[in-house]
């Protein structure tokens, strides 16, 4: 009894680590965000927009970043594997493009890969702006992470958030809620606490020279955790500028969202286990505690995710108190599990206002199911391979 008494309060108690440091960014987060000057120089800068089968909204970004390129600056479209009229489109709208077709090595990674090859070639910057092509970033935006990242010498993330659809549902507002608070939320109490944060995929700079340190050819379903990641083991945290943000819509199809959030939630699941245990070493080895911040950051999953984690350790708990083990387990799991009420309370005041309404809630079991669902999946048959999320009006599509 006492060994399984033990291995149980340790069980829970690693559970515990998630929520403190879920807690501590939500706390750090709630203060209003305050204007931050620019940084002195803004670095010559290419920016990059990988796209596959894009054509219907190619031109739009085009345009909004043409809007903030100054002399000397370039715009790259990467037509990667497109089907449609993505590569022509471009063009015409003002940007440089590259073609690549290769159904072997098919990922948003190849395409990074692609561009910046593309960029060697032809003359590097000193910066690379990376934008996904459903996505704006105003001119302000651009300018600012670029300056940032060159004051730094390191890359910045800008704030992405993903708006939802008019008439959104109230599991997709719930949805909406969630991602903003790993998007936004998160990351601004990681920086104002001094930890770095992960890479979203979309709205942040880079110094070139940093891309030779790392591999942009990879076909992972998150490619761009990964790559903060890697920047991170190279010497090189990312770090999150709240002033600047970049957007998009959030799918309005049930299925599309479904597939979103599998890719997401599976690729920052099959990171923890590789990543974690080497963060961790390398923050020892340099001591260096901005590697254990983002090990720590890595380890807590997705708001729901992370409550069904707790509830079931809660209720293996109750479990074995009721068969006559020690209560340790379950005060542990429940004060965590209470914590993590709490974390979620503070984030709904200060990051829901005029997305959640009361009555919201009550999608929570229909969003909690469909979490256990993709979590099913990532223990049975996890996805591996990159999926095009699909556009509101176009039917399904596989890239």
């Amino acid at each position: 009894m006492m060994i399984v008494d033990l291995l149980l309060c340790a069980l829970a108690l690693a559970g515990t680590v998630p929520v403190l440091v879920l807690a501590a960014q939500v706390l750090a987060s709630l203060p209003a965000l305050r204007p931050a000057p620019l940084a002195p120089r803004r670095p010559s800068l290419a920016v990059l927009v990988p796209a596959h089968d894009e054509a219907g909204q190619i031109a739009g970004t085009v345009a909004a970043l043409r809007a903030g390129l100054g002399p000397g600056d370039r715009l790259v479209v990467v037509a990667d594997n497109c089907r449609d009229a993505t590569a022509a489109t471009a063009r015409e709208a003002g940007a440089e493009v590259v073609e690549r077709h290769d159904l072997a090595r098919r990922g948003k990674g190849y395409a990074l890969d692609c561009g910046h090859r593309h960029l060697v070639r032809t003359g590097l910057p000193e910066t690379l702006v990376v934008v996904d092509a459903d996505c704006a970033l105003s001119p302000a935006g651009l300018d600012r992470i670029a300056r940032l990242s060159a004051a730094l010498d390191g890359p910045v993330q800008a704030a992405y958030r993903l708006d939802p659809p008019p008439q959104a549902s109230s599991s997709l507002r719930l949805a909406t809620f969630a991602t903003v608070v790993k998007q936004i939320g998160r990351p601004l109490g990681a920086s104002r606490l001094g930890w770095p944060c992960g890479i979203s995929g979309t709205g942040f700079a880079v110094p070139t020279r940093l891309l030779g340190r790392v591999g942009l050819a990879n076909g992972h379903i998150a490619e761009d955790l990964k790559l903060g990641l890697d920047l991170a083991l190279a010497g090189h945290p990312p770090r999150f500028c709240p002033q600047a943000e970049v957007t998009s819509a959030l799918p309005a199809g049930a299925a599309a969202r479904r597939a979103q959030q599998t890719r997401w939630e599976h690729g920052h699941l099959s990171l923890i286990a590789p990543y974690a245990g080497r963060l961790l070493r390398a923050a020892l080895r340099r001591g260096d505690a901005r590697l254990a911040a983002l090990a720590l950051d890595l380890c807590v999953l997705p708001l729901v995710t992370l409550a069904l984690a707790e509830a079931g350790l809660a209720g293996l708990g109750l479990a074995w108190w009721a068969i006559g083990g020690g209560a340790g387990p379950l005060l542990i799991a429940s004060a965590s599990l209470a914590l993590l009420v709490l974390a979620f309370g503070l984030a709904a005041r200060r990051w829901g206002g005029g997305l959640l309404r009361w009555h919201d809630l009550a999608a929570l079991p229909r969003l909690v199911a469909g979490k256990a669902g993709i979590l099913g999946r990532f223990a049975l048959r996890r996805r591996s391979e990159w999926v095009r999320t699909e556009r509101a009006g176009e039917g399904p599509s596989v890239g």
